[in-house]
């Protein structure tokens, strides 16, 4: 029913937006086309993975299916544009999804700065999280700072309205969710949560969460004038009560309408708001999306 009425819809309103037809050349270098000089922080469209680091977790075939958001690897989804990442992590520095446990953090920070050392413009925000129901890996910020360091750009709210040029050579923003310790202080080379936020509804209602996409967006500062990066997840949420609960199937539900939500944000008067934009399984088509609209931001189209 709900995802018969994000198919009329999308039947009804159609993709179009400003941008919608602009497709990066090379999307491994997507920023460095649309020129550092002319990207400021808070004009981009940032297209992003949701639990990025699921590619090999659980079981393949067991336990896989109902825990892996993502095929790519965190190099792959970066290589194809993706430019904000969310990883969780355990007290023994594995990165999980819930229970489930995958690859040690090693694997993503080397994959993050295989990256970088490939590109030269290219700025990513690296969101890390300790899982609930798990405690803080021992001693992470000071891991972070030893493996990351040439790279962090330290909190700072006068970053917001900053270009990419004059940042560089710093480019990770990494914004850091601990359970029990103390949140990153001003001036570390770590943002404290307050600096990346959404607001997620659990369901696996595609129109529901479509709906509510919409009306927490339109709450929200137009990004000119907000100093937090503000996230709009177009997945949805397996349930216990439904008989279908492996990821694909049910987040595939509002996969397909990310075009559809840009459309209905500019319909809203709310386009002005949209910075962070996830999704599970990311695709080339996805990643174009947000930076044609972000090319269009560039050239005073919208």
């Amino acid at each position: 029913m709900e995802k018969q009425m994000l198919f009329d819809l999308n039947e009804n309103c159609g993709e179009t937006f400003p941008g919608c037809d602009y497709r990066p050349t090379d999307r491994k270098n997507w920023m460095a086309s649309l020129g550092p000089k002319d990207l400021h922080i808070n004009n981009i469209v940032w297209p992003g993975t949701h639990n990025s680091a699921t590619d090999r977790i659980g079981i393949p075939c067991i336990s896989r299916p109902f825990a892996q958001c993502q095929t790519l690897s965190v190099y792959q989804q970066l290589a194809l544009g993706t430019r904000v990442l969310d990883i969780r992590v355990n007290e023994n520095n594995r990165v999980c999804h819930g229970i489930l446990l995958t690859y040690n953090i090693d694997v993503v920070i080397n994959d993050v700065k295989k990256f970088l050392f490939e590109t030269t413009s290219e700025v990513i925000i690296l969101e890390i999280r300790t899982e609930y129901g798990h405690r803080d890996p021992p001693e992470f910020e000071d891991y972070l700072e030893e493996k990351l360091s040439m790279y962090l750009i330290h909190q700072d709210d006068y970053v917001f309205g900053k270009t990419i040029a004059e940042l560089l050579p710093k480019r990770i923003i990494c914004v850091w969710k601990p359970r029990n310790s103390p949140q990153p202080k001003p001036g570390s080379p770590f943002w404290s949560a307050e600096y990346l936020k959404d607001n997620w509804i659990d369901t696996d209602l595609p129109s529901t969460k479509f709906d509510s996409n919409l009306k927490y967006l339109s709450d929200q500062a137009p990004v000119s004038s907000r100093y937090f990066f503000y996230r709009v997840e177009n997945t949805v949420t397996a349930q216990p009560d439904n008989p279908v609960v492996c990821v694909r199937p049910v987040t595939g539900r509002i996969h397909g309408y990310a075009r559809l939500f840009i459309n209905r944000c500019f319909a809203e008067g709310c386009a002005n708001r949209l910075q962070v934009f996830s999704t599970d399984f990311i695709g080339g088509d996805f990643v174009d999306a947000c930076v044609g609209l972000t090319h269009a931001r560039v050239h005073g189209e919208c």
